[in-house]
């Protein structure tokens, strides 16, 4: 049975996890968090969302993200 498709609503903010492949620890290197801030700039302008924090660990990130259009936001 597959899950409810997700509600997001302009005006409210959104905590997101995400975590690299198996769990591995692919991200703690400092080149390695240069290019994934770098991304996540050209994401801001692509998905126009507002970001209010993001949390890089060596493993996983957790991103305070508000939609501003939230048909746009994947």
């Amino acid at each position: 049975m597959p899950r409810k498709p997700r509600n997001f609503k302009a005006g409210y903010a959104y905590h997101v996890t995400i975590r690299c492949n198996n769990r591995g620890f692919k991200l703690q290197r400092s080149e390695c968090r240069e290019v994934f801030l770098y991304a996540i700039k050209r994401e801001i302008e692509k998905y126009k969302f507002k970001l209010y924090a993001v949390c890089i660990m060596s493993n996983h990130i957790h991103y305070l993200i508000e939609p501003i259009q939230p048909d746009d936001l994947p």
